[in-house]
């Protein structure tokens, strides 16, 4: 049983020492994925409208 004490005294401490992101940073890390969430679902969305068309072609 002391050893689960241990582990949460010292999983609290831990998170003490944490250093936390302020907020612009976090902001900032937001819409760096926000932004690449979009490019990429663009991009999937082109490539999979292209190899649609160029599959239609092909069965013709």
């Amino acid at each position: 049983m002391a050893k689960v004490v241990n582990f949460f005294k010292d999983c609290a401490h831990e998170l003490k020492l944490v250093v936390w992101p302020t907020k612009d940073q976090v902001w900032s890390s937001v819409r760096v994925v926000v932004v690449s969430t979009i490019i990429v679902s663009i991009v999937l969305g082109a490539l999979d409208l292209g190899f649609t068309a160029l599959f239609r072609l092909l069965m013709k």
